[in-house]
């Protein structure tokens, strides 16, 4: 591993092998409420434990990122409400088709009304005959060209598209978008900032000074106390509240990109990809596996079209679709098959656009870093709580034993003299510093760093083409220790065009020469490329270029197909499908059975060369003959095959066979049951695709390997194509290298037990002819091995995988519905190298929180012991209210956006990755930690008992003498933590100013914090009881604080062990325990001895 990597924070934590293992075996491995081993499946009873378990001052602030339990539950509750209204109709409807089979006059005389308008029907129409599945109303419309008509759409090429007619469409039946609950005001936020028991305790405190004040020293000079504390108090909530706020918006901002789903639709006879937003009703909208359903319609044609409504009903149930049964579900997604439907119900017109419109997105979730920060948070509050009481009552006690003096060393209270409006301000102003001090001591900008820092990551994750889904993504994608990749389309470009191509047994170039090929093997050819497919070709009328649409392969086979001469119409239209088999992922291939003329029927075949190769008993040769398949035959094509794979083609084959009408079920519902015959068939051809590797991919796989990520290639390619991908993306690093099980076989890998499956799954760098099945097996047994795994996927059955992986990965262009759905994170470029940049991301949020965590302990630590010490021995503090609220807000909100945004660098991909119950806080941070603290309370309280001396105001009076050296202990305190956010920038780096100046967010908070002290030290004294400070001391404040510097450096070349210091104390508590239990076990029966012996 790298020098780096030995000398990171970051170490690998060793026990996350067996920590991997008691997750996947559902055990908890740590008993505290403040941990969330599996955040994608985390049971609601764990996440109430936690909230239980947290020490809150300010539960609105404090939760204002998390998941709103309460609300989640209303949620649910509308949702079923929904789902029960969908399943009324749907009984309905199931009852009336019972009714409808019992023979009975119906009355059609009188039709429906159609209103006076553009269209034959209207919004309310349409919105029944959709709501209620109204066959009958369907069937009197004239079915689907009936209702095509009246909408004044073509079912073949859609409406015009022009955006007039789309206005019209929009105006007469509404836009496909809904309501969205807007999102919290400014105001909202401002007051939750406000709702903080501690600022509130504060406030009142203010409210008491300011009448106290005034009542005592007049108005101009007795408002000075509790004005000053309102003020900072003030301050701090209004800062607070713009943070929060910003948040918010980014938040709301990335909202809309997920819901902005894209859709092909046709119009005016080419497909158009456009924003499911623009649909309007009349579209025709092709449907294929893995897609959302848009809007609510009727199905046009469809071929084993099967769709998931368990998002409207709330059951798992395939409900299958045909022109009996055609009615479509906006919101429900494509499991099976391909079609086209007409979009009848837009927006708030369908049930789906209800309930969107009735629940709100919250962006509240649970990520596992919050939590444990929530935890923390919690530990520092109650150390801080302590504090505070002991502070507390030791300045009470002094105060009211007489031992609390003036500067001038006159006693502030007496019994029987002073007076109760003195003794009660004297009270105020202990209670006050003892609030403040709990206000510094409690942390709870602690888990709000942690959303910071997510959603800066998430806005500039955006920019490098990743859209976040799930917020702890990030946060994991950081502990990633390996990626499962798709080959297609993210280690390759995705752009395939046909390259070398076998037709009746031999090879034949150029390409578009059609004459070298028999005519009877070009029709069929033809037959099988127009008609087996789920692509489409646009032909202008008027010339222009062809456009071809459809999946890659599908794009690549049909454009081979158009330089062929063929015309796809023409073609489509000389034969008419009986029944499609779709492709699919499991058997790598997909057919269609096709009428030609009265009686003659066809079945094609296309699909992974070698799968179809051993269906095939015959082939057809150059004379346009079939011809026996010997083995001599099968051996020639597999060396094609073979060839082909080795020069990295995906191998396509195509083959087809004659059927007999009779055979054919007559019946429409065992026709769709029917399974298209794939035995006996012909081989007519085989193309070799190209797909180019991206370029850069290499050197992204190079630099996970640098970072401890492990790069896995899964694919459904054939293994030697597989292998020579592998080679071009350094994923395997030579020949030699390329032997099982580092290079497996799906069907292999799957037929392996459970435990030798997780045995060798460390060692597996390429998987071929893989199932989403096996990818879902291999991520379960790398897990099993304390993985954490990501994993890309792009089709519907890969959602099993993503869903069971740490973070799933869908690809945003060849991605489906489906799987974008069960992913945390969608690659929108689909490119390997967007992945590399995610665990850059993850990796940054991880060390951000850290710098903030170092930060922010420190001042906690100082500003601590610095008042405990002071009050114990003095009965004063140096920090008064107003300048503890100042460091509050610097260590807080500002220290949070400070180190929370800095942006990835380079060496984070040097380090190993965080283990997944890694300490948040480590041996380095504990060492930077310490020393900084240390020297701070060592210096301020050195000034704070010997000031007068070292200061040279021995001179001068008592007052002034003690206002200038608690304003100089209050500059020193400041300039420190200035000086020290540099420091924590890096915490395991010496140079700390690598790129300090292009953080431009970080430089203008460390200017506005040294702005606002010049001018709180010189022009606010009033307000913070400081005064004002000459050239010297400003200097020896700064000089005080440079030195953090330096002493930062020197800590840096002390060594740290290993072992994270939370383990080493565990240890040391277990052996105590240990060694107990052995004395009492030896001296238990020497006791015994002694008894018998008496006896």
């Amino acid at each position: 591993m790298n020098e780096h990597a030995s000398f990171s924070p970051y170490h690998r934590y060793h026990g996350d092998e067996e920590h991997g293992r008691e997750i996947i075996d559902g055990e908890e491995g740590d008993e505290s409420p403040f941990e969330i081993p599996q955040p994608k499946k985390a049971p609601i009873e764990r996440l109430k434990r936690w909230r239980q378990a947290t020490l809150v001052l300010n539960a609105s602030r404090r939760f204002r990122y998390t998941l709103d339990l309460r609300k989640e539950e209303e949620k649910e509750h509308i949702k079923r409400k929904l789902r029960a209204h969908a399943q009324v109709i749907r009984a309905a409807s199931l009852f009336k088709e019972a009714g409808q089979r019992v023979p009975h006059a119906v009355d059609t005389s009188g039709g429906l009304p159609i209103p006076g308008s553009d269209y034959g029907i209207g919004l309310d129409q349409l919105s029944a005959l959709t709501r209620d599945r109204d066959f009958s109303a369907l069937q009197e419309y004239g079915g689907v060209k009936g209702l095509g008509k009246l909408l004044k759409t073509n079912i073949d090429k859609g409406c015009g598209g022009d955006d007039s007619e789309l206005l019209q469409r929009r105006t007469a039946f509404g836009a496909n978008t809904y309501p969205r609950k807007k999102g919290r005001s400014f105001w909202i936020f401002l007051w939750e900032a406000w709702q903080d028991l501690t600022l509130i305790i504060l406030m009142i405190a203010a409210v008491l000074s300011l009448a106290l004040g005034i009542k005592t020293e007049g108005i101009k000079e007795g408002w000075y106390d509790g004005g000053s504390i309102a003020f900072a108090v003030i301050l701090v909530i209004v800062v607070t509240a713009i943070s929060d706020y910003r948040q918010s918006l980014q938040f709301q901002n990335l909202n809309e990109e997920k819901w902005n789903i894209r859709m092909e639709v046709i119009r005016g006879g080419r497909r158009i990809d456009i924003s499911i937003f623009d649909i309007v009703v009349g579209d025709v909208v092709p449907l294929k596996i893995g897609d959302q359903v848009p809007a609510d319609g009727i199905l046009i044609a469809g071929h084993s079209l099967a769709i998931d409504e368990s998002s409207m009903t709330g059951e798992s149930k395939i409900v299958h679709k045909d022109h009996k049964a055609p009615f479509l579900m906006s919101g429900c997604k494509v499991a099976d098959g391909y079609g086209t439907m007409l979009v009848t119900g837009v927006g708030t017109n369908t049930e789906w656009g209800l309930l969107m419109a009735s629940i709100s997105e919250d962006n509240g979730e649970e990520t596992p870093l919050q939590v444990r920060l929530n935890g923390v948070a919690t530990f520092i509050g109650m150390v801080g709580l302590l504090v505070a009481l002991f502070v507390l009552a030791v300045l009470l006690a002094r105060y009211f034993t007489g031992h609390t003096k003036n500067t001038d060393g006159t006693v502030q209270f007496k019994g029987g003299k002073t007076s109760l409006s003195t003794a009660v301000n004297g009270f105020i102003k202990i209670l006050t510093i003892a609030v403040t001090i709990v206000v510094v001591a409690v942390p709870e900008g602690l888990p709000l760093a942690v959303t910071l820092t997510l959603a800066y990551s998430m806005k500039k994750m955006m920019a490098d083409k990743a859209l976040v889904r799930r917020l702890s993504a990030c946060e994991t994608m950081g502990s990633a220790t390996t990626i499962c990749s798709d080959k297609t389309g993210t280690l390759t470009l995705n752009q395939m065009t046909v390259v070398k191509a076998y037709v009746c047994g031999n090879q034949f170039n150029p390409l578009d020469d059609s004459q070298v090929i028999p005519s009877h093997a070009h029709t069929l050819l033809i037959e099988g490329i127009s008609q087996n497919t789920t692509g489409s070709v646009f032909m202008p009328e008027g010339g222009g270029a062809v456009e071809v649409t459809g999946s890659p392969t599908e794009k690549a086979i049909l454009s081979w197909g158009v330089k062929l001469g063929m015309d796809f119409g023409d073609a489509r239209s000389r034969a008419s499908i009986l029944h499609v088999f779709p492709f699919n992922s499991e058997k790598k291939r997909g057919g269609v059975a096709l009428l030609l003329g009265e009686s003659e029927v066809h079945i094609h075949w296309k699909g992974a060369a070698e799968i179809v190769l051993t269906s095939c008993t015959s082939w057809l040769d150059l004379d346009g003959s079939v011809q026996p398949m010997d083995s001599v035959k099968v051996a020639e094509f597999k060396k094609n095959i073979e060839d082909m794979a080795t020069d990295s083609l995906r191998c396509v084959a195509f083959a087809y066979r004659l059927y007999e009408m009779e055979s054919i079920p007559k019946d429409e519902e065992e026709l769709s049951q029917w399974a298209l015959p794939e035995d006996d068939l012909v081989f007519l051809a085989i193309v070799g695709i190209k797909d180019p590797c991206r370029p850069g991919v290499k050197n992204a796989v190079q630099l996970c390997t640098s970072a401890g990520v492990k790069v896995r290639m899964v694919t459904g390619d054939n293994l030697q194509t597989a292998k020579a991908i592998a080679l071009e993306c350094g994923i395997i690093d030579s020949e030699a290298a390329a032997t099982e099980p580092t290079l497996i076989e799906g069907k292999v890998f799957r037929a392996l037990s459970a435990n030798k499956r997780e045995e060798i799954a460390d060692s597996i760098s390429v998987m071929g002819r893989s199932s989403p099945n096996d990818k879902l097996l291999l991520v379960q047994a790398l897990r099993k091995r304390g993985h954490v795994v990501a994993v890309t996927g792009d089709g519907t059955n890969d959602a099993p995988a993503l869903h069971e992986a740490d973070i799933g990965l869908a690809m945003g262009i060849s991605g489906t519905e489906v799987a974008k759905e069960s992913s945390d994170i969608i690659i929108l470029d689909d490119n390997f190298a967007s992945v590399v940049k995610v665990v850059r991301w993850g990796r940054s949020v991880y060390a951000n929180i850290q710098k903030f965590i170092q930060f922010q302990l420190t001042v906690n630590v100082a500003a601590l012991v610095i008042n405990v010490v002071a009050a114990v021995s003095s009965g004063n503090v140096p920090l008064n209210a107003v300048q503890l609220l100042w460091v509050n807000l610097i260590m807080d909100t500002l220290g949070a956006l400070a180190l929370a945004t800095e942006p990835p660098t380079d060496r984070l991909m040097h380090r190993v990755p965080v283990g997944r119950r890694e300490p948040l806080i480590t041996n380095i941070m504990w060492r930077n930690l310490i020393f900084q603290a240390l020297y701070q309370v060592c210096v301020l309280l050195a000034f704070n008992f010997w000031g007068k001396a070292l200061l040279h105001l021995k001179h001068d009076s008592i007052d002034y003498a003690d206002k200038v050296k608690n304003t100089f202990i209050f500059n020193t305190f400041v300039l420190c933590q200035i000086f020290n956010e540099f420091n924590a920038r890096k915490p395991d780096e010496k140079n700390v100013f690598t790129g300090v100046t292009k953080n431009h967010l970080f430089m203008g908070i460390i200017g506005f914090t040294l702005v606002v002290q010049i001018l709180i030290i010189e022009f606010l004294g009033n307000f913070t009881k400081t005064v004002r400070l000459n050239w010297k001391l400003w200097l020896l404040s700064v000089f005080i604080g440079f030195l953090s510097w330096p002493l930062a450096l020197g800590g840096k070349f002390l060594p740290v062990p290993k072992t994270p210091l939370s383990e080493l104390f565990a240890s040391l508590g277990r052996l105590c325990k240990f060694q107990g239990r052995r004395t009492e076990h030896s001296n238990g029966p020497q006791n015994d001895g002694h008894e018998e012996a008496h006896q």
